[in-house]
């Protein structure tokens, strides 16, 4: 085997990992950042969970309810309706779990 073969492989690890270097420092920092914001909006949660099932109502309303009657709905944003209906949900049951997810 050529010096060549072997160097190359290990070159490109390398340089992959030296691109991962440069940015490393701003995802610690993006992650302390999320943790402090975790922190001051524990106490608003009741108020924000208010708020996502208020906005899902208006999202009920626009898609089920609109002005006009004869147009067709479109399946794209009924189903991206239930999606986030699902999600509210979600977070709303199983906060801890979907912590627990999104942490990784």
């Amino acid at each position: 085997m050529k010096v060549a073969e072997r160097a190359t492989p290990v070159a490109a690890v390398l340089a992959a990992l030296s691109t991962m270097a440069c940015c490393l420092p701003f995802g610690f920092l993006g992650a302390v950042g999320l943790a402090g914001a975790s922190v001051r909006l524990q106490a608003a949660r009741p108020w924000l969970l208010v708020v996502a099932l208020g906005l899902l109502a208006v999202g009920f309303v626009q898609v089920y309810r609109g002005r006009d009657q004869c147009r067709k709905r479109s399946p794209f944003s009924i189903a991206l309706f239930w999606v986030a209906a699902a999600i509210v949900l979600l977070i709303i049951l199983f906060p801890q779990a979907i912590a627990s997810l999104v942490a990784g």
